[in-house]
């Protein structure tokens, strides 16, 4: 049974959807590819034990980088949130793309520990994600703290950049930095979080496409 190929299409139609199955096939050869050459890097990147801020039953603490390690057996995921110092409004793209971290982070919780890290005040940071509906999601501020910086999803004027970073635990208790992406991969905008959304990914099926669309905070 050939999936989704009805016997009245036409021959203009069969041939360049068999090309594009063949390059379907491909780009999934390559994106395991990549995987395989992330997965490869040395784990020798020791990183500071920064010191963040949350809300814990509705009072401000410090919690440090070490802490957000739950489980010590699993990397830690921190999704760099655009809100705080130049960026004084919430990012929308960030927000919808957080939206599906909520929706999801159950499901990653049995592999992985997971954060989401905003340079902004963590009390308004709460009041946003409420706002949104989220339930899960750990917030973070790193108002205080220099890693965005030193990982370069900061500027000096404090601009922000949005993306994502991986840690582990080594065996003596260091700190690794695993692996960090921007959004803005190789110049194109937001491009570099394709694979962590699946809002590009459904208007890639249409014959649309993207086209300009950005997300807004509401519609």
């Amino acid at each position: 049974m050939t999936i989704g190929r009805l016997q009245n299409e036409s021959e203009a139609y069969a041939a360049i959807r068999d090309e594009l199955q063949k390059a379907e096939i491909e780009l999934r050869d390559q994106r395991e590819r990549v995987a395989q050459l992330r997965r490869a890097l040395p784990r020798d990147t020791v990183v500071v034990d920064h010191t963040f801020e949350e809300l814990r039953d509705g009072q401000r603490a410090p919690v440090r980088l070490s802490e957000l390690f739950v489980d010590p057996r699993q990397p830690l995921i921190l999704m760099h949130f655009m809100f705080g110092k130049k960026q004084e409004q919430f990012c929308p793209m960030c927000t919808a793309w957080a939206d599906g971290y909520d929706g999801v982070v159950h499901h990653l919780a049995q592999h992985v520990n997971f954060a989401v890290l905003a340079a902004g005040d963590v009390e308004t940071f709460e009041r946003h994600g409420k706002s949104r509906g989220w339930r899960q999601l750990r917030l973070l501020s790193a108002a205080d703290s220099t890693l965005k910086k030193d990982l370069g999803f900061e500027e000096e004027d404090g601009a922000q950049h949005p993306g994502v970073s991986v840690f582990e635990l080594s065996a003596n208790d260091e700190i690794v930095h695993f692996y960090s992406q921007s959004a803005w991969l190789g110049g194109g905008e937001f491009r570099g979080m394709d694979l962590l959304s699946p809002i590009w990914n459904y208007l890639d099926l249409t014959p649309a496409g993207r086209g300009d669309w950005y997300p807004r905070l509401s519609y």
